[in-house]
């Protein structure tokens, strides 16, 4: 499993030009969901992601997560963490989960992240989304529950 973590000011999720999801101050997650994923490696990902020290604390250091200082988390899932283009022009998503697999632990992970912090809306699952964000900044996060990088 992979993810991409964005400290925000704020983010929102738009579906056929209408807002259906939105969060300020926090942490936005791309997530990317490969076919081999298993629980352990959701647990590892929602572990890191609430509790990443990416936020300021009174001295300017960042030691504070999203539930230090109350944030909030959007999730939003995303097959193309899982793009290879090493070869040619056009990325391979093989490794990507289906998307009935995915969309099954998507769910779960939603219930993970829910049951670590209260504060969590998500995008639309395969659905055509346009993300918007402020990153704050910026901090850009690349997490890998495989450690592949």
């Amino acid at each position: 499993m992979r993810a991409v973590v964005q400290r925000v000011k704020n983010a929102s999720v738009f579906v056929e030009d209408a807002e259906i999801s939105r969060i300020e101050n926090g942490i936005l997650v791309f997530l990317g969901i490969a076919g081999d994923d298993t629980e352990k490696d959701m647990e590892y990902i929602v572990e890191k992601c609430v509790n990443l020290r990416i936020f300021e604390d009174a001295e300017n250091v960042m030691n504070l997560s999203v539930q230090d200082i109350e944030g909030e988390i959007l999730l939003v899932s995303q097959f193309t963490l899982y793009g290879d283009a090493r070869k040619g022009r056009r990325p391979s998503y093989q490794k990507a989960a289906s998307p009935d697999m995915a969309r099954g632990l998507f769910q779960k992970c939603i219930w993970l992240f829910e049951q670590k912090y209260s504060k969590v809306r998500t995008g639309k699952f395969q659905a055509e989304m346009q993300v918007a964000l402020i990153n704050d900044g910026p901090v850009t996060i690349l997490l890998d529950s495989k450690k592949d990088f």
